[in-house]
């Protein structure tokens, strides 16, 4: 099963100083068929006015990850962490028995633009926790690189939830496979750009619902940046 959602059809919130597309039901924006894919819970794209950001707040029993397209974010939590984070970084928080923290926007005319995104975790309760690594332009371009997963493998980020995340950069002539578990489910997020995936051509902001496929191929891609996470059923 493919099941294509264009861009335009996600959730809107405009909130002046935020801008930002749910794929999922989140705050106010509730729609009884798009409440979740497997356990990928939120991927909201944030686009935040230059001088501002969220202040802080908390959140329990979550893994929460960061993906900068554009600008920078500033992160600070009670964990004792202050980052920035550019695009090509790529942030875990482990919420766990609780966190709180802020992300800002502190370039005075520059809108920073990412992905957040919230995985549901294995177990509820673990200790919180912060991971960010770097992965350049050259480790994704022609390829779906593994920038997150539940064991850490091939130095990507640690997540507590049994899932895997790709991201890829692809242009004219360049394409990639990945083997999927067809009683798994899987998802592609198209950044920007375009992208064909198992016939199905993608603009920037569609995303594809997979189950009962076994892999995936991706190409005839322009301009295109795009994750692709692996989830349990």
């Amino acid at each position: 099963m493919l099941e294509l959602r264009r861009s335009d059809e996600r959730g809107l919130a405009d909130h002046g100083w935020l801008q930002s597309r749910h794929s999922f039901s989140f705050a106010h924006y509730h729609d009884p068929r798009h409440m979740g894919w497997g356990n990928l819970r939120v991927i909201n794209e944030d686009r935040i006015a230059p001088g501002t950001g969220f202040g802080t707040h908390g959140h329990r029993d979550m893994e929460i990850i960061s993906y900068v397209l554009s600008g920078a974010l500033a992160h600070q939590d009670t964990l004792g962490n202050v980052k920035a984070i550019p695009p090509g970084d790529v942030q875990r928080m482990s919420a766990g028995t609780g966190v709180q923290h802020s992300e800002f926007n502190h370039a005075p005319n520059a809108s920073t633009h990412f992905l957040q995104i919230w995985i549901e975790p294995d177990t509820a309760g673990v200790e919180p926790g912060y991971e960010q690594k770097t992965f350049s332009d050259a480790q994704k371009r022609g390829v779906l690189r593994l920038v997150a997963s539940k064991d850490g493998a091939e130095g990507s980020v640690h997540l507590h939830a049994d899932a895997a995340l790709y991201a890829g950069l692809f242009e004219a002539g360049e394409s990639a496979e990945l083997p999927v578990d067809a009683t798994r489910k899987a998802y592609v997020q198209l950044l920007r750009g375009r992208l064909t995936v198992n016939g199905q051509i993608l603009h920037a902001g569609d995303a594809l619902r997979v189950q009962g496929e076994s892999r995936l191929t991706l190409g005839d891609g322009i301009d295109a940046e795009v994750l692709v996470f692996d989830l349990a059923p």
